[in-house]
């Protein structure tokens, strides 16, 4: 990577609004082939794609992850998510990613417990297709639990959800890189952001093993609802958070 980023690019970048201007010029020189190549990413760039679309890959819990354009990129709040399915999981342990976009979530998890047997699944053939090359393990395509082959019923050890949570009417709010660039699909939750989280809470003991968690990435505004949908279908469920990562989970177990 050079050293220090080529002038007439951050001078393009910031003049668009990128705050990390420099850094950005960096990475982009660095995936350039050639100079016609350059500009091409820049120009994308500037016109407001998310920097993960255009490079090609997405940083995430230490890992590289394929990003191709249109999928949701994986967000740094998710990391409290990663750590406490790490926390719950053990060498062996059955882990299903569940929305999985890119497969960011469960391989991440994989990567911090050894020999853990990972599924994935997401509606997005684009995303699925990414996870298929990020995901150390099985991945399917398909509306939630129907994806999934019969042999994981009962069996889910732990199931992580990075479902969406945005209420419809906030999809507006979000910054143009997630509102005009991601799948409406993996951000839209519905009117009040928890249509898929319930989804998921309802059947999720029917797939998990006893004892076994689903824990949901939500917003500290829809935790109530999720915690509720959790407790609806029979789990015991708390909330969890972290200040510095600005980031909720909903952890519920099966009992055993």
């Amino acid at each position: 990577m050079p050293t220090a980023p080529d002038p007439a690019v951050v001078a393009r970048l910031r003049a668009a609004g990128c705050v990390f201007a420099e850094e950005e010029a960096l990475l982009l020189v660095e995936a350039a082939a050639s100079a016609a190549q350059l500009d091409g990413l820049v120009a994308r760039r500037v016109a407001g794609e998310p920097l993960e679309q255009v490079l090609g890959w997405a940083e995430f819990c230490g890992l590289r992850f394929v990003v191709e354009p249109g999928v949701f990129v994986p967000r740094q709040r998710t990391r409290l998510l990663v750590r406490e399915a790490a926390a719950r999981a053990v060498p062996g342990a059955v882990v299903l990613d569940l929305c999985c976009g890119v497969g960011a979530v469960g391989a991440a998890v994989a990567a911090a417990v050894p020999s853990v047997e990972l599924h994935a699944a997401d509606l997005d053939p684009v995303a699925v297709r990414c996870a298929g090359r990020n995901v150390p393990g099985s991945v399917y395509v398909g509306d939630l639990y129907d994806a999934l082959p019969e042999s994981l019923r009962g069996r889910v050890d732990v199931l992580v959800a990075n479902a969406p949570y945005v209420p419809t009417d906030a999809i507006g709010l979000m910054p143009p890189e997630a509102r005009d660039h991601e799948a409406r699909a993996a951000l839209d939750g519905g009117v009040d952001g928890l249509d898929v989280q319930r989804r998921v809470a309802a059947a999720a003991p029917d797939w998990l093993a006893p004892g076994g968690a689903l824990l949901i990435e939500t917003g500290r505004q829809q935790a109530p609802g999720t915690l509720a949908a959790c407790a609806g279908a029979g789990l015991t469920a708390r909330v969890v958070e972290d200040d510095d990562l600005a980031a909720t989970v909903v952890v519920a177990v099966r009992e055993a």
